[in-house]
């Protein structure tokens, strides 16, 4: 486990990249830590690491603090940096046995683990091939394999996937799935995709600030609202009087050109709670307005990224995700449904 605790971290003229942040890592989970450019998430994971000293607050890896107990809480933790530190003119095997050592691997052990890391890492083919002439997939590789020796119970990956092509991509993420097994992984990447794909749980930051922390499920939750689309043939004012006199409740509409011929997506936020599928459908059975698509969504990582992070200098969120039109139901509040907010 990794408890942080009012992290602040201040570099020189007084600029604050990390600003009293505090969160927990617990284990057997695969964390997603994320922010924009400048947000202070390289420093912050420097800090949990152990190569950069904070300017206040603590960080405990497995009840160890990072700086007086460096030694036992390093050695709960493997990492890889965006830049993997290898050297060229070494083979993976010859690499990694240099490695092991660093890390205090016992002399008796060394051959075994490094064995086990080649194997676990797809480098059995490759081990004996100088590291200069490998692939960029391979090289994060051995750098994933660098972070693995020892069985350490954390794995810090910074940007683990930057630069590699499709398939290498998809090999990696496999590969740092089947990590959780038998460990904890914080995974730091701009590729939201991949963070929805492979994370439990999500710790965002945003001007050094800590602005969302959460699972996956909770974050797309739209606060308590569910999304509904609709793919519809019909004219968009008509489809909206349906909408707002069905629902019977305030929601958030959004319009679009379909990919079906003469038809409109339309995409409806509404209060949890409440399935409105069987009634739009009669509803709009009775106006002899056709249905052809109907489907519930979650909001997207990458909407929720936005959403906590498109901050204007007073540092307030955005009111919504989506550009919603927001109409009250004309038959509740006497209006004609075609308020905006």
């Amino acid at each position: 486990m990794i408890e942080v605790k009012n992290l602040t971290k201040i570099y020189g003229g007084g600029v604050k990249a990390v600003d009293n942040i505090s969160f927990r890592i617990e284990p057997g989970k695969i964390y997603g830590f994320l922010g924009p450019n400048g947000a202070g998430k390289s420093t912050t994971m420097n800090i949990m690491t152990g190569y950069l000293a904070a300017t206040s607050g603590t960080v405990t890896i497995n009840g160890y603090d990072i700086y007086r107990d460096a030694k036992k809480a390093k050695s709960c933790i493997g990492y890889l940096p965006e830049q993997p530190p290898l050297y060229m003119e070494l083979t993976p095997k010859e690499y990694l046995e240099i490695c092991a050592g660093l890390k205090k691997v016992p002399k008796d052990k060394r051959a075994m683990e490094v064995a086990g890391v080649i194997k676990r890492t797809g480098l059995t083919k490759v081990q004996d091939r100088l590291i200069r002439s490998l692939s960029k997939g391979y090289k994060q590789r051995v750098g994933l394999a660098q972070a693995l020796l020892g069985s350490p119970e954390i794995i810090i990956l910074d940007e683990p996937t930057v630069g590699l092509d499709p398939i290498q991509i998809i090999e990696i993420r496999d590969l740092i799935k089947s990590l959780k097994k038998d460990h904890t992984v914080i995974l730091s990447s701009h590729i939201l995709t991949e963070v929805d794909e492979i994370c439990d749980s999500i710790i965002i930051i945003n001007k050094g600030k800590l602005v969302a922390e959460d699972t996956t499920k909770n974050l797309g939750s739209s606060d308590g609202k569910e999304l509904l689309v609709l793919t519809v043939r019909g004219k968009k004012e008509a489809v909206r009087s349906v909408i707002l006199k069905t629902v019977g409740e305030k929601v958030g509409l959004a319009f679009s050109n379909s990919s079906e011929s003469d038809c409109i997506d339309v995409r409806i936020e509404y209060t949890a709670g409440r399935d409105i599928r069987e009634d739009l459908s009669y509803a709009f059975a009775v106006e002899r307005i056709p249905v052809l698509g109907m489907r519930k969504e979650t909001v997207s990582l990458e909407e929720v990224f936005i959403e906590y992070t498109a901050n204007d200098k007073s540092g307030e969120k955005p009111a919504d995700i989506y550009e919603y039109e927001k109409a009250e139901n004309p038959v509740l509040n006497g209006g004609d449904g075609e308020g905006k907010q």
